[in-house]
């Protein structure tokens, strides 16, 4: 029983029962009794008695469910036709009726047998049987259709019954599915729309972007297909509707019965409906649309939030790692121009998390749901915004303080060297006069007199100055400064005091002295009392400060001469080799020092970063692109620290003579670090490509490096010229003294490596050559000029070249030929230019000539080839310049000739 209560009970449409309503045996044609009443027709059917009850029962039940209940509630009038049958078709066809219909029924009117027996039998039938029918309505028998007018008017009788009804059954019979099909589509189409509404409101917002954007899309395109069902739709019921009005819209004069006036009226309520269905369905996916919009938008702004927090958190943390306050005025240079490359570096991410924020803060002027999650984001970002923007300023205080200080011991420094050589200088013989040493003495105040520029404030003022970057390190030094600061002043003092003394006018008497410069036999010599090892120290100092010819003379005149001083310029002498033995002493300490610390920082790195690329554990985190590429990225490193490892250097430490003897040694090795100069470019492009992998970050947190590794990887290249820094320093020191040719020839070493490394740096930006360079022989000059040409080509002379604008080319000398080049510079991936040789022309220095001047410009000089059939006027931009090349190049061609002769 519960089973069939809950099962839908779905009345009778005209597509169920078409064929038995086309066999047209009862219609409802839509004419009215006077009262409203329906009308049934039951038009004259041969075969009435043979149709099956349930066909019959189905075409009357549906004819009685047409009508609306106001019109079906006054019950209906039956006009059964059989003027053309028997009284038993009469007799049936009531029987039937009376047992089938099921409506209310009115009237019952029988337009009996035409033909006079047959009448007469439906007469007296009629009486006899009237109370079989069981019909509780009155049955009227007509004999004509005349008669029924007088009951029914004209107007709602169709013309077989005399009327002026307009009746197709056809038409009927489509409008009438036309109407059920439309009713059922507007069904249908709510019940779709009411489903896909019950599914929008239960489904869950996605995490992911992805997601998100996957399911806005199914929807959006599952509410256009439904809407594209509602325009049909609507279409469909408009097209109807259209159809049904067609006679009315045809002729003025004709009128819509009262069903065809139902049919429009329950067309026009199915569309409206309709429209109702439609605009709370527009209502509705107006929200879950800007719902799933707002959800994308905030994805979207998560998955933003993440990418820039990770970017402001590497920056955030790089920032941090730029601890360091430089300990010279070169580093704290290099740590403002890194802390530049990072503000730069950091202008994108900070630009798109100012972007981001701005863009929440849309949102939320927008009414998002998420206001709640997108708010503190957007505080988020402009937070760590703020922290990089402040903490970059500070950073620049602090860096800018640190210069400033530096930039003044440096100055400080200066000063005192300067000071200390302008002592020394002074050479002792030409003080003794009072022109000499008023003289000196003006030079000095003179140098004194810049003492304010160069010097550090006052010792309190400069530490309360400068007291936020005051390291150990720097403090230390600073007192160091200070102290020879003091002693440089103490040292002027004593200076002053001797010459002044000796600028002072002394008269003397005249008195009588014998004719040479013997003493006399008869007086003894007085002795002169010098503290211990002090005429030594003086002596060694005069020859230093004497050159050549005094260590070439008499040590007894040196020693007379010595004598002849006085105590005060006797002690200040012995101060000023005491000072400028200490100041070399202390440049070879710093050299030590430094090398040592140059050591362990090598061995670091191979430790800690080289080796680490062998480490399994390590493998996963090395990028694709680094790997098999350690050689590249740290080139020959460990050659150069194992030939520094050998610790000789801190063996010259007792006898500085010996550390221009180490370099001249090992003049030879020293050539790796032309070889490491010449990978670094290669090396450099691959560190801009990894340079900012998790192993390196790894391997530096390891080290506790505050540095990363490419700063290291430049330590070679610096240390080669803090070489030649301090072997100047000690040439300065050592001028004209014992070892002096030795330091020099290590410095001429030292520069000429550093000249050969630039050279090579030039060489292997040569493209396009087809040899190889490495044939060519040694690299001994490399330079750019303007260059003309003035070949002969059979009879054709190209002349007055010098007219024309000349050509820019780069020269390579070899000892094997000379190369052309054009000098190229590009941008490399935002970094400085990087120039580059475009190879143009060779000459081979076996068979080329040499003029050395050229008329009208002494900076021009010829090269030919071939007897002058191609010559190159070349034009150095200095005549310094253009005699060092013809130097070079007649070396080149004089050896030649000596090994053919």
């Amino acid at each position: 029983t519960d089973e069939i209560m809950q099962q839908e009970i779905r009345p009778l449409v005209a597509v169920d029962i078409i064929e038995q309503l086309h066999r047209q045996f009862a219609i409802l044609s839509g004419g009215r009794g006077k009262d409203g009443a329906p009308i049934i027709t039951f038009p004259e059917f041969a075969g009435f008695s043979d149709i099956p009850d349930e066909d019959f029962l189905n075409v009357v039940t549906y004819l009685t469910s047409i009508p609306s209940l106001e019109a079906a509630s006054i019950g209906f009038i039956i006009i059964i036709d059989r003027r053309r049958d028997k009284w038993s078709a009469v007799k049936a066809s009531l029987t039937r009726i009376a047992g089938a219909f099921p409506g209310n029924l009115q009237l019952v009117f029988v337009l009996r047998p035409s033909r006079f027996i047959q009448r007469t039998i439906a007469d007296i039938g009629i009486k006899l049987y009237r109370d079989d029918f069981k019909m509780k309505v009155p049955i009227i028998m007509l004999n004509s259709v005349s008669d029924l007018h007088g009951y029914i008017d004209k107007s709602q009788l169709t013309r077989e019954l005399g009327g002026t009804l307009e009746y197709g059954h056809s038409q009927w019979i489509h409008h009438r599915t036309a109407i059920e099909n439309f009713a059922m589509t507007v069904k249908t189409t709510a019940q779709m729309l009411q489903t896909f509404g019950t599914d929008l409101a239960e489904t869950e917002l996605p995490n992911d972007v992805q997601c998100t954007e996957e399911l806005l899309s199914a929807h959006t395109d599952h509410h256009s297909k439904l809407k594209d069902e509602l325009k049909l739709a609507v279409k469909q019921g408009a097209t109807l509707l259209t159809c049904i009005r067609e006679p009315v819209t045809r002729s003025a004069n004709s009128k819509l019965s009262p069903d065809e006036l139902e049919n429009v009226a329950t067309v026009e309520r199915l569309l409206a409906q309709l429209d109702e269905t439609e605009k709370a369905f527009d209502q509705f996916w107006t929200k879950h649309h800007l719902k799933l919009e707002q959800c994308l938008q905030l994805r979207h702004f998560e998955h933003n939030f993440r990418e820039v927090k990770l970017a402001l958190d590497n920056l955030m943390e790089a920032q941090a790692g730029f601890a360091d306050i430089g300990d010279s005025v070169t580093r704290v240079e290099h740590l403002l121009k890194e802390q530049k490359q990072l503000e730069e570096k950091g202008q994108e991410p900070l630009e798109k998390a100012q972007s981001l924020a701005l863009h929440g803060e849309q949102l939320i002027q927008n009414n998002h749901y998420a206001v709640d999650s997108i708010r503190p984001k957007c505080v988020e970002l402009r937070r760590i915004c703020d922290d990089f923007t402040n903490e970059t300023k500070k950073k620049y205080d602090i860096l800018g303080k640190s210069l400033e200080l530096h930039t003044q011991l440096d100055k400080a420094s200066q000063w005192c060297e300067a000071g200390i050589y302008l002592l020394a200088s002074q050479a002792v013989d030409k003080c003794q006069s009072q022109e000499g040493a008023e003289t000196a003495l003006v030079e000095i105040e003179k140098f004194l007199a810049t003492a304010k520029e160069h010097q550090l404030s006052n010792p309190k003022e400069f530490y309360n100055q400068f007291d936020m970057i005051l390291t150990p390190e720097i403090k230390a030094n600073a007192q160091r400064i200070l102290q020879k600061l003091e002693d440089v002043q103490e040292m002027f003092d004593k200076r002053q005091v001797s010459l002044k003394k000796l600028s002072a006018k002394q008269t003397r008497p005249v008195q009588p002295v014998a004719p040479h410069p013997e003493s006399s036999p008869k007086r003894a010599s007085p002795k002169i009392t010098r503290p211990a090892g002090q005429e030594n120290t003086s002596y060694h100092y005069y020859i230093r400060r004497r050159g050549p010819a005094a260590q070439n003379g008499n040590r007894a005149l040196v020693q007379l001469r010595l004598a002849d001083c006085s105590a005060e310029q006797k002690s200040c002498m012995g101060s000023l080799v005491n000072k400028s033995q200490r100041f070399l002493y202390h440049i070879i300490n710093e050299l030590i020092e430094t090398e040592r610390v140059y050591v362990e920082e090598l061995q670091s790195i191979i430790e800690g970063y080289a080796s680490e690329m062998d480490n399994p554990s390590l493998a996963h985190l090395i990028p694709s692109a680094l790997q098999n590429k350690k050689e590249i990225l740290f080139g020959n490193l460990p050659e150069i620290y194992e030939f520094h490892n050998r610790h000789e250097i801190e063996n010259c430490i007792e006898n500085p003579d010996l550390l221009a003897r180490c370099f001249l040694k090992r003049k030879e090795d020293l050539q790796i670090y032309e070889k490491y100069c010449q990978n670094k470019p290669r090396s450099e492009a691959l560190w801009r490509q990894c340079g900012d992998s998790i192993f390196f970050q790894e391997c530096q947190r390891k080290l506790d490096h505050k540095l990363s590794l490419d700063a290291y990887l430049l330590k070679p290249v610096q240390r080669i010229t803090k070489y030649q820094l301090l072997l100047k320093e000690m040439l300065k020191c050592s001028k004209n003294s014992e070892g002096t040719a030795e330091l020099e020839e290590a410095l001429a070493t030292v520069l000429d490596i550093i000249k050969s490394v630039n050279d090579s740096m030039h060489q292997i930006a040569i493209t396009g050559y087809e040899g190889d360079v490495s044939e060519l022989g040694k690299l001994l000059m490399q330079g750019s000029f303007n260059v003309w040409t003035d070949h002969k080509k059979g009879h054709n002379k190209v002349k007055d070249l010098a007219r024309f604008k000349p050509m820019q080319r780069h020269l390579f000398l070899y000892t094997k030929m000379l190369l052309f080049c054009k000098k190229r510079e590009e941008n490399t991936d935002g970094h400085e230019k990087t120039a580059s040789y475009s190879f143009k022309n060779s000459l081979k220095m076996s068979t080329v000539g040499i003029t050395e001047n050229v008329k009208g410009d002494n900076k021009k000089f010829e090269i030919w080839y071939n007897g002058r059939e191609e010559v190159y006027i070349i034009q150095a931009s200095s005549v310094e310049l253009k005699n060092t090349w013809i130097s070079e190049i007649r070396k080149v061609l004089t050896g030649q000739l000596e090994a053919c002769r």
